[in-house]
């Protein structure tokens, strides 16, 4: 199984050095680069605006190649992070080797490599985005026994000149097939090239934003992405967002994942799914029905919903999609698959039959039940989300729900299987608290509730500061009422935050 695995995977380096990308080591990096002639390293890192940063360099010998994969390299934090002073500000960038891809848009054989900030004494970065990530990763594991693994659905907007000859009806473009969708073809490209580099795709579809005016078009697309181990989620996202910006650049179209495009027209979301793991198995279903453990997360989810959007809904267009009556969540409650509760959970392949053969009553073999397949999907972020701290603030909540002694009660307090927004369904509605409504009460409910973050030092309290200030700024409060029926100045505001992190 794992040779296969191997031997299928379509990252070069994988096939090449022939182990998994989790074992790779700096003699593996240095032998790819020697028997593959690259030219060029590239160290990637995120800095605060959530876009990657790249520092290059030219291989001019082995010697000078192994310096640099053995210490990495010193840049000038004050310049990546607002909390980092000037008067001292260096840092070292480390590479991961895992994360090691070749660059699939350099004009020289490159090498990529992904990055973490150390400090002058040699220690992690406490404020460092990745390393908040693992702290949450470590302490999780720590206080529950559990691995926690994620994926995000990453949905974008492709846009440029109008001139299709087939064109999908607006807001039909759901899983819409050529030639009705006229970029179908980048999205592709887009899915060969991230799993090149690592990411571990499921599928990808067109969705159902679609729209023109007189001069352009827009399509609205999605990448999911397979569960893994939360880091690597977060890093196959970053990496994807990328490659699908540097794709937009090459066809000349603009690549936006902004929670906002137009007045009137589906916005994009970044739903996250989530599963807990333990010896490898995943724990979200005990006979063939939704765990406690499941079930306990998802409380965790709710409790902390309102200051999570914080980290997941992060400009105040955010707020323009988490509106009533869409299939963006507003109302805190879950439900099985069910698009307006905030968490959902999708259908998993509990069920015991095997419609493989019911489909296809030629088929004479064994089909093999296989189970683990069980999410949980947050439904509340969207593409400004700041991925790290997004992704550490989820795994506090699951973990908060995990040790709640009267979480299964709330769990069947808040649970919802009907439309909420029906009008026979009012009295449900109006049981159910509501997400934030803007960046300002985004930033009170995280001032409100930052114990959960600051706990064990994951979230540093600057971190949680930087945060609130940075959405009070906005003064976005009340916003929506301010802008109601402004379209002009709406429109302003979305072009403003097109391309948000």
């Amino acid at each position: 199984m794992r040779d296969r695995e191997v031997l299928m995977n379509p990252n070069k380096l994988v096939r090449h050095i022939k182990k998994p990308a989790s074992e790779f080591t700096k003699h593996d990096i240095i032998q790819f680069i020697d028997e593959n002639n690259i030219e060029l390293l590239n160290f990637k890192y995120v800095g605060e605006d959530g876009k990657l940063k790249t520092l290059n360099f030219v291989i001019t010998s082995k010697d000078y190649l192994d310096s640099v994969l053995s210490t990495g390299e010193r840049v000038d934090g004050s310049s990546l992070f607002s909390f980092i002073d000037a008067n001292r500000s260096d840092l070292y960038v480390i590479p991961r080797f895992k994360t090691a891809f070749v660059d699939p848009f350099a004009e020289s054989p490159t090498l990529n490599i992904l990055c973490s900030f150390y400090t002058a004494e040699g220690k992690p970065l406490e404020s460092a985005p990745e390393y908040i990530l693992k702290k949450a990763l470590t302490d999780f594991r720590k206080s529950t026994g559990y691995d926690f693994y994620a994926m995000g659905e990453l949905e974008y907007y492709v846009s440029g000149t109008k001139g299709s000859l087939y064109q999908a009806a607006p807001q039909k473009g759901y899983h819409t097939s050529s030639p009705f969708t006229r970029w179908e073809h980048l999205r592709i490209e887009a899915m060969q090239l991230i799993a090149q580099s690592g990411g571990k795709i499921k599928y990808g579809h067109s969705e159902v934003g679609n729209f023109a005016n007189e001069t352009e078009e827009y399509e609205q697309h999605e990448i999911e992405f397979m569960p893994v181990s939360a880091e690597d989620a977060v890093d196959q996202l970053i990496i994807a967002k990328w490659i699908l910006r540097m794709l937009g650049k090459q066809h000349n179209v603009q690549i936006s994942f902004a929670p906002k495009i137009t007045v009137g027209n589906a916005g994009s979301g970044l739903h996250i799914h989530m599963m807990l793991v333990k010896d490898g198995e995943n724990k979200m279903i005990e006979n063939f029905q939704l765990s406690n453990a499941a079930k306990k997360i998802i409380v965790g989810l709710l409790d902390l919903a309102r200051p999570l959007t914080a980290f997941g809904n992060t400009i105040p267009v955010s707020y323009l999609r988490l509106v009533p009556h869409q299939e963006a969540p507003t109302k805190i409650c879950w439900g099985d698959t069910n698009r307006s509760v905030l968490v959902r959970v999708p259908l998993g392949w509990v069920a015991e039959t095997s419609m493989i053969k019911n489909a296809n009553p030629q088929e004479t073999g064994e089909i093999p039940y296989i189970p683990g397949k069980q999410t949980v999907e947050f439904r509340a972020p969207d593409g400004s989300a700041d991925l790290y701290h997004l992704m550490a603030g989820l795994i506090i909540a699951a973990k908060k729900g995990l040790l709640d002694k009267n979480a299964l009660k709330k769990a069947e307090e808040l649970y919802v299987n009907v439309n909420i927004f029906a009008d026979e369904n009012k009295s449900i509605l109006d049981k159910l608290d509501s997400l934030p409504q803007s960046c300002h009460e985004s930033a009170e409910s995280l001032e409100k509730n930052r114990k959960y973050f600051e706990a064990n030092n994951i979230f540093p309290k600057g971190t949680i500061d930087r945060f609130i200030n940075t959405l009070k700024s906005y003064n976005d409060k009340d916003l929506s009422e301010r802008l109601y029926g402004k379209k002009d100045k709406i429109q302003k505001l979305v072009e403003e935050f097109i391309h948000c992190s």
